[in-house]
């Protein structure tokens, strides 16, 4: 479509908001966590002409063109809403610990199992230093989107995707922004719910151990349904501030079972001659592979939380946030799947939990306590997903903009009852999950980041840089594409075998 100046001065004129000026009639909170500041109504336009031309694409134009940014626009507040709490550096690190440990956490023991005593640690480290590299990565492209863009704030995930995409030199990046936008979004919306999903069979299984053992034979679907209240309620929690003490809880509740889980873990160990020190089939790498960038992909969460804290540079700096919480998180992760499988070996089961005694105080209390601790965290996941489902409701939805609080938590209580009910219909979930998580959380965790970095570097002058830049993200991109194909195919093989032979259909 040919450039069109009156176009473009309609989209300045009406639609652009100017750096550091609040506009409460643009849908900042997204639930919780402020984003990409562009006016609601550019995002509801219906124009065709005026939809097909990419905001980014027209914004750098004009202040090109006008010698001066957009920012100089006043805009009239609206005080209908008030903006969000921000976050301190002690609670995002909870919000951090909370969105990466949790059943990912207690299955690295089966991934040691499928890796190998002496060769899963290690590429475990390997992939959690390959992970937070990324999550840096996918920060400084939001970084330098937010200053090209000239934007309040840095831009969440998609967002940025988007903003990259269509600064591109290459046409083709061009055409396909928005395209790859909805891609992101929809793969993070996929894997966040998937994960409420398993939430849900996670802990109903862990308490039906519980109950069956003191002679309440609960069924598991009105056991999950029970189950369905607290978590609900959790839900309707619309501000990160709030549900820090969810994360509080959370943590001091995994904490506690992580340290007796290690307990057991500890007592009796057999001689380390008995493992495994390499995987002994080939074929269940993918297998470790999917597991680890399962517990591993918390990419969804580092923009939110940033946006969220009071001091967003605290969050991705040399001791911030992120380096410290990933550090502790990868520590976590291979001393519980180390130490678990060398205690139960090839007996390991999926979650560590279920390898505890059935018939001690103290062991009941360990599923207990990680189920609370997992009930607490849901909301967390699922805020994720709302803060990208609900705003494209509240555009392409008028009835939403009368009552949006409302609308907001009818909508909620909507996609808790979806993952509930799927949780309860497909009872093999986690042959699901391993599916999403070998395709979606690959894609998000290490795809999409080295990408961006390529079309930007693309455009660097620096040439040893660039050099550089291209090696090591083709490197990362063929890791990811080995796990994608491989573990996706793993994944897929073992629901397809389920399907035809009845089993997935079998309820406990």
């Amino acid at each position: 479509m040919e450039y069109d100046k009156n176009i473009e001065n309609k989209i300045l004129t009406e639609n652009l908001l100017p750096k550091g000026e609040q506009n409460n009639n643009i849908d900042m909170e997204l639930n919780g966590s402020s984003n990409v500041i562009v006016n609601e109504n550019y995002r509801r336009s219906a124009d065709k002409d005026f939809d097909q031309l990419h905001p980014a694409v027209v914004k750098l134009k004009a202040a090109a063109e006008n010698g001066s940014s957009v920012k100089n626009r006043n805009t009239e507040p609206n005080n209908n809403e008030r903006p969000h709490p921000k976050t301190t550096y002690l609670e995002t690190l909870m919000h951090l610990f909370k969105g990466n440990v949790g059943p990912g956490c207690l299955a690295m023991a089966d991934a040691v199992k499928n890796g190998g005593l002496i060769l899963a640690p290690i590429l475990t480290l390997f992939l959690g230093i390959v992970c937070v590299h990324v999550q840096h990565i996918l920060l400084q492209c939001s970084k330098e989107m937010q200053i090209k863009y000239d934007l309040a704030e840095s831009p969440d995930y998609a967002e940025t995707v988007e903003l990259v995409f269509a600064s591109s030199d290459n046409q083709k990046c061009t055409k396909y922004a928005k395209t790859m936008k909805a891609i992101c979004n929809a793969f993070i919306c996929i894997t966040q719910l998937g994960f409420c999903c398993i939430y849900f069979l996670f802990i109903g299984t862990n308490l039906k151990q519980v109950l069956d053992f003191y002679g309440l034979r609960i069924p598991f679907g009105l056991l999950v349904a029970i189950i369905l209240i607290p978590i609900w309620l959790s839900s309707l929690i619309r501000n990160l501030k709030y549900l820090a003490p969810c994360s509080g809880i959370a943590n001091v509740c995994m904490i506690t079972g992580l340290v007796i889980s290690y307990y057991y873990s500890l007592q009796d160990l057999p001689p380390i001659t008995e493992r495994n020190f390499m995987p002994h089939d080939i074929r269940t790498l993918p297998l470790f592979f999917g597991t680890v960038i399962f517990a591993f992909e918390g990419i969804a969460l580092v923009l939110p939380l940033q946006n969220a804290m009071k001091k967003p540079q605290n969050f991705s700096k040399c001791f911030g946030v992120l380096n410290v919480g990933m550090v502790i998180v990868s520590g976590i992760f291979v001393s519980f799947g180390t130490i678990g499988y060398l205690k139960y070996g090839e007996d390991t089961k999926a979650s560590l939990t279920l390898n505890l005694p059935t018939d001690e105080i103290l062991a009941q209390s360990v599923k207990l306590a990680i189920a609370l601790g997992v009930l607490l965290g849901y909301a967390i996941q699922f805020f994720v997903a709302m803060q990208i489902m609900f705003p494209n409701i509240r555009q392409n939805f008028k009835f939403s903009d009368r009552n949006p609080i409302i609308s907001e938590l009818i909508f909620r209580t909507l996609m808790v009852l979806i993952t509930f009910t799927i949780a309860v219909l497909i009872p093999e979930l986690d042959l699901l999950l391993s599916l999403i998580g070998s395709v979606c959380s690959t894609v998000l965790a290490l795809v999409l980041p080295p990408l961006m970095e390529l079309i930007i570097t693309s455009s660097c002058e620096n040439n040893n840089r660039s050099k550089f830049v291209i090696i090591k993200n083709f490197i990362i991109l063929l890791i990811s594409l080995l796990g994608f194909l491989t573990g996706g195919f793993e994944a897929l093989s073992a629901i397809l075998q389920k399907m035809f032979s009845n089993e997935i259909f079998e309820t406990t």
